[in-house]
């Protein structure tokens, strides 16, 4: 019997390391429940961790224009209601699960990893914080698609949106 209470407890052991190390696909969301977000009416951009690739960068930030406009922002020249930045990262992931090939190797993809960010102009903080990790298609004539999904996918989660 204690065996068997031993084998169970480390199953479930195993089981959870395995699930902890599963990636996460989606969007998640960090919100500043104290501020009004149908208040914000202009933006400005501030640097972040912007991509390296600048086919990237300069999707990446019509994207998020094109959004905010949607949402009835204006950039500004000075004094913005709200700053704008945003962060990527780029990452292989490999699938534990499938077959290796016939060089033993397992199954690899890329993975994008976008973070936009409205921050207080004054202080800095952070109001709101969309980020998704997705796997991604980095063939130039998919790229721009990808990029507007990512960013569809984020801002459908902006406060003023959600129920």
């Amino acid at each position: 019997m204690k065996r068997l209470v031993v084998g169970i407890g480390m199953s479930a052991a195993l089981a959870a390391t395995a699930a902890a190390q599963m990636p996460t696909y989606g969007v998640r969301v960090s919100i500043d429940k104290q501020v009004d977000f149908a208040a914000f009416k202009t933006y400005s951009w501030t640097p972040g961790q912007p991509s390296a690739d600048k086919m990237v960068d300069a999707g990446v930030i019509a994207a998020v224009d094109r959004e905010l406009s949607a949402l009835g922002m204006s950039k500004a020249t000075s004094g913005p209601d709200v700053m704008a930045t945003y962060y990527s990262v780029r990452r292989t992931d490999v699938n534990l699960k499938a077959k290796p090939d016939s060089e033993g190797r397992l199954p690899q993809y890329w993975v994008g990893t976008l973070v936009v960010a409205l921050l207080d102009p004054g202080s800095r903080e952070r109001l709101l914080r969309l980020r998704i990790d997705k796997p991604i298609e980095i063939e130039p004539a998919k790229l721009q698609v990808t990029i507007d999904s990512a960013v569809a996918a984020l801002f459908a989660k902006y406060p003023t949106r959600r129920k």
